[in-house]
């Protein structure tokens, strides 16, 4: 019933978009007749297809970026992200695909290595005159690790002139407070070896607020208030050397450090009143000071080998990462500023991850047959003291909220697949095991878990073209997600005084079977994605109406099933004026067992974007973005419709050696989150996360030397994207 409700509305659209193509050209038409002796530009004003900015490869959507209007004047590739179908990009600069999917991040089909604010400033570093293309996959095969549900795989520019070449670009970004991001790039290459230079350096000040509203279960109404600041310094720089023995062998080697220091201001307010407001019953004021060091290092060895159509490739990480928070919990009464409460927190964190992964593949006539054996050890330890301020005025140790916890994971994996072309169809089959041995250990509780299993996850596509205008591709994929390590870290976090989540070291990985179906004609691409997730990993909340303490506690759902309909297709207007539209259709199912009942609902929702790119004279680019996001939710929450727009103006110099952009981003402000909770009897609560994303941007970007040799970027592991 569901897939024919969607079919029915894209059809409708289909039928719609058709018959105002027909009506504009006709009025267009009837115009141009009736003012023949009158020289207008009404003529141009014509919906027709424009140059080819879009693919499919093994039915994944690959958009052309160097040389695309519709990103001319994106500031750098994060930006450019944001406006490419398929992918969202969030307030604090998050990336998913395929509705919530966290992407793995490739450099021309290898992951990077890096965490998610190194990949954060990495995109924002590059122009996107770097960027040849852009692949998204919601759907890999066996031979990605089961860990990636979906993978963004960037393709940068190739050439391989001799020389020097050097790069800045600085971005800044202005709103109530300023941030400002500065990235050098310089490589020289001889013919036989690379040599790369990257270093960064961002400093600035970012902003967050966070209200909500309660209902009491004794009928008095809280209100919360949060305000933040955060004053931030990234330190990066990595250093590589790509050898090119012969031309058959290849090795490689680079070695990477970053270094984030992070001062938090955090003050907040507890306001409860009687049912009628008249009456205050408390009103309480909160500093939270943070301070928060993260040190990173990491090296990677790579090597190729390949003759004729045999390729062997081996890939060795080492990630090595420090993590120290001390913060200041203060309550007072704001009516007397009397003491109420006073703790503090001292965090160490450490992780170190090794992986090796080996890769063979031989092309057999038409055929490929590709194998791969890849071993991770994962080994994070973490130490979290709370001392409390006493009667005594003196601090003593806080057992009920501290804690040591280590988790040891080992994951042995490796796949087999097979391709093959016959005539217009390409059949590409796979199977992949992953062995996974973890110990996860709260020491201070007294609590271990240990878990060993095997897991066989098979894939399957086909793709068939019918002409150069169209193709269509079916796929089948089973894939794993194991838990990240915060998730099963049973330490409390807090938001607010009587707000914190926890870690649940007992939850299971959840696994996930999906197909997809994709269909090109022309520049207009749709896909459709129907799945079933099983053991899903989620928080929940639960509220004490005694104390007034809402926990959010980790836990795994029994299952879910969900679908998404995407579809985009680029216009040309006029020779000065394109337009990109991308409409997604989300339905999301899930079971949800919740303290003594079953909640299950049906949640539909879309988005809506359009892209448009006005070239005007004298080299000057404008755009402007605009992104609508129905209400959705799931069962247990309501998320409030919101929506932005974006717009920016490019213009470059010195033969394009400089290139300047300014724009203005969520320029009404719109887009904040709101929730609230669906089912009052349990719980009457809403709030709302704003985050100072509406900011104007500058960015100036100059290249200087010859060489426009591109070096290989180092690699990611998924036990990287999962350190966090």
């Amino acid at each position: 019933m569901i897939i024919k409700l969607w079919l029915l509305l894209f059809l409708l659209f289909l039928s719609i978009f058709g018959k105002a193509q027909e009506i504009v050209k006709r009025n267009v038409s009837d115009s141009l007749n009736q003012t023949k002796s009158a020289t207008t530009t009404i003529s141009e004003i014509i919906l027709q297809s424009v140059p080819r900015k879009m693919k499919l490869n093994d039915g994944n959507l690959v958009v052309s970026v160097a040389g695309n209007k519709d990103f001319k004047t994106s500031i750098h590739l994060l930006d450019v992200l944001r406006k490419t179908p398929g992918v969202t990009v969030d307030q604090e600069d998050g990336i998913f695909i395929g509705g919530r999917i966290t992407p793995a991040i490739f450099i021309d089909g290898k992951p990077v290595v890096m965490s998610n604010q190194e990949i954060q400033a990495y995109l924002r570093s590059l122009s996107p005159e770097m960027v040849e293309s852009i692949e998204v996959n919601t759907n890999p095969s066996s031979k990605y690790d089961a860990e990636f549900k979906g993978i963004i795989d960037i393709k940068l520019k190739k050439n391989t002139s001799l020389g020097w070449k050097a790069s800045y670009n600085s971005n800044v970004y202005i709103n109530k407070f300023n941030y400002r991001e500065n990235a050098f790039n310089t490589s020289y290459h001889t013919g036989k070896v690379t040599y790369s230079l990257q270093a960064g350096y961002n400093e600035g000040i970012s902003s967050y607020r966070y209200q909500a509203l309660q209902r009491l279960a004794n009928t008095n109404i809280m209100r919360t208030h949060t305000y933040q600041e955060d004053f931030g310094k990234v330190y990066n720089i990595q250093m590589g050397a790509d050898f090119r023995l012969n031309d058959k062998n290849r090795l490689g080697i680079s070695l990477r450090g970053n270094f984030r220091n992070n001062d938090r201001i955090r003050n907040g307010s507890l306001f409860t009143t009687d049912k009628n407001e008249t009456q205050t019953i408390l009103n309480t004021a909160s500093e939270n000071p943070t301070r928060y060091l993260q040190n990173n290092y990491g090296i990677t060895t790579d090597y190729s080998f390949q003759n004729k159509g045999f390729k062997f490739s081996f890939l060795g990480n080492y990630l090595s990462v420090k993590n120290k928070q001390d913060d200041d919990f203060i309550n007072r009464d704001q009516a007397t500023a009397n003491l109420l409460s006073y703790w503090k927190s001292d965090l160490l964190n450490k992780i170190n991850i090794y992986t090796a992964q080996i890769d063979a593949s031989q092309k057999i006539n038409n055929a490929d047959i590709e194998a791969g054996v890849k071993y991770s050890n994962s080994n994070t330890q973490n130490n979290i003291r709370y001392d409390t301020l006493s009667v005594g005025n003196q601090f003593v140790f806080d057992p009920a909220r501290s804690n040591v916890f280590s988790y040891k994971e080992k994951i042995w994996a490796g796949y087999l697949s097979y391709k093959q072309k016959i005539g217009n169809l390409q059949i590409n089959a796979g199977l992949r095991f992953e062995n996974t041995n973890s110990i996860s250990n709260a020491i201070t509780v007294d609590s271990v878990v240990a878990r060993n299993y095997l897991k066989w996850l098979p894939s399957l596509s086909a793709n068939y073209t019918f002409n150069k205008s169209s193709e269509l591709s079916l796929s089948y994929s089973r894939k794993i997600t194991r838990p990240v390590f915060s998730q099963l870290n049973p330490f409390r976090f807090y938001f607010s005084p009587l707000n914190y989540w926890i870690g649940n070291p007992y939850l299971l990985p959840s696994f996930t079977s999906q197909i997809k179906a994709t269909y090109r004609y022309k520049n207009w691409i749709t896909s459709l994605t129907l799945g079933k997730e099983k053991d899903v990993m989620t928080r929940y909340p639960l509220y004490n109406p005694e104390t007034n303490v809402l926990e959010y506690l980790g836990t795994n759902l029994p299952y879910r099933n969900f679908a998404v309909l995407e579809t985009s297709f680029p216009i040309r207007i006029t020779k000065w004026w394109n337009l990109t539209s991308q409409i997604a259709g989300y339905y999301n199912y899930e079971f949800r067992p919740y303290l003594d009942e079953v909640f299950a609902l049906n949640i539909y929702n879309y988005e809506v974007r359009l892209n448009q790119v006005f070239s005007l004279p004298k080299g000057f680019t404008v755009n402007l973005f605009a992104n609508y996001e129905s209400k959705t939710g799931n069962s247990l929450y309501i998320i409030k419709p919101r929506y932005t727009i974006d717009v920016s103006v490019q213009k470059s110099w010195f033969d394009n050696k400089l290139n300047t952009k300014i724009g203005f981003n969520n320029l009404l402000d719109s887009y904040e989150q709101r929730l609230e909770f669906r089912h009052k009897q349990i719980m009457d609560n809403r709030f709302t996360h704003w985050w100072d994303s509406s900011r104007l941007v500058f960015s100036l970007n100059y290249s200087l030397g010859s060489s426009k040799y591109q070096v290989k970027e180092t690699q990611k592991t998924e036990e990287e994207n999962r350190a966090r």
